[in-house]
């Protein structure tokens, strides 16, 4: 029987790939500013409704560069709920990260634990707008203006989501994307900053070329993440079948809804009002007692008949050994994303999953 993955990519057609490819091959520019990366950059910032778009070779870079751009340092307030790309950011940036616990209904940061976390070198927040479900923005930035903290959203899960028909990538400071092979768009590798202003997109554009401003002027210690032509070809290609993928998964994620609503000790979250989802992750929560096996048995039964889940996140960033040993990193002070950590499994999405392989995937989770 064949293998049903997590996920699986949106990939352009290869004829018009090709082409792009030719158009590439004959010009002799692949990177430095092309082309594609410019025509790229200009229509992902009207899909995604935000003034200025930055593109990045990949999605950590962008968060190690906005922190290096807004002057971040000390202690940021951020959640254990999410990739190590979100934390390891801060450590290369020789910043301390602060975990807070997040809210049960949404698995983000929760805005009501923020205030307690603040101590004199706190300087920023970093919240997670997690499975692509936006975070109570609002709420944050109250807390942030209070303090006079920058807000660096890592929105690696959400692109396209919007509320109430606008882009959640324009609150905050700065927002950083993830176009890798596993997000509902892709560029093979890469990701991209969302910022309000000109001046700062300029700032950024320079930081991420070595920090140079023009062939004899280096203006600040830059690093090289620059996207190449070849992706940006292949995101320009991707972003015209994108909503269609989006729903094809939204589609998957009824379905799911439908046949798991009354199973005993499984659980998931709804639509939000006013939301536009991209459906980029469909977590269930397994209560043992009520379903009668683990999380943990439920994702080796599924992996036994080559249905493949993702527990998504476990473990924990805190309980890693690089962060393990700092003060914010403890089940007392985590309890939340401690049992959401214990209890979560991600299932197959994807555009491309057929009606028999999800019938597959929920007879699996209704086998007794």
């Amino acid at each position: 029987m064949e293998q049903i993955t997590v996920t699986s990519p949106l990939l352009p057609d290869l004829e018009e790939f090709n082409a792009l490819l030719k158009e590439i091959w004959d010009s002799k520019w692949i990177t430095n500013n092309g082309r594609f990366h410019k025509q790229l950059e200009k229509e992902l910032a009207s899909y995604l409704k935000v003034p200025y778009i930055s593109l990045f070779t990949n999605g950590t870079l962008p968060l190690i560069t906005a922190l290096q751009a807004l002057r971040v340092t000390g202690e940021v307030i951020t959640t254990p709920y999410s990739f190590v790309a979100t934390t390891h950011s801060l450590w290369w940036n020789g910043i301390k990260p602060v975990f807070v616990d997040v809210d049960p209904s949404t698995c983000n940061l929760d805005p009501s634990k923020i205030e307690a976390a603040i101590t004199p070198k706190t300087t920023a927040i970093m919240p997670v707008h997690c499975y692509g479900k936006p975070c109570d923005t609002k709420a944050i930035q109250e807390v942030a203006d209070k303090y006079g903290l920058k807000v660096i959203y890592d929105a690696a899960h959400a692109f396209g989501v919007e509320v109430d028909g606008e882009s959640i990538l324009n609150a905050g400071d700065m927002s950083t994307l993830s176009f890798h092979a596993t997000k509902v768009y892709n560029t093979i590798e890469g990701g991209a900053m969302v910022m309000h202003d000109e001046q700062t997109k300029k700032r950024i554009d320079y930081l991420k070329n070595f920090g140079f401003a023009n062939e004899t002027t280096v203006v600040a210690p830059g690093i090289n993440s620059k996207m190449d032509e070849v992706r940006a070809a292949y995101g320009l290609l991707n972003l015209r079948q994108v909503d269609a993928a989006i729903e094809a998964r939204r589609k998957v994620a009824r379905i799911y809804r439908e046949e798991l609503r009354d199973v005993p000790g499984i659980t998931f979250f709804e639509d939000m009002p006013g939301v536009r989802h991209n459906y980029s992750y469909f977590p269930i929560f397994v209560d043992a007692e009520k379903y009668g096996r683990t999380r943990d048995q439920l994702y080796f039964d599924m992996k036994s008949v080559d249905v493949l889940g993702r527990r998504y996140f476990y473990p924990l960033i805190s309980d890693f050994s690089t962060y393990r040993g700092l003060p914010s990193a403890t089940r007392e002070n985590l309890p939340v994303a401690y049992r959401l950590a214990d209890t979560v499994l991600c299932l197959p999405m994807h555009h491309a999953l057929t009606d028999r392989e999800i019938e597959r995937i929920i007879g699996c989770i209704k086998k007794p």
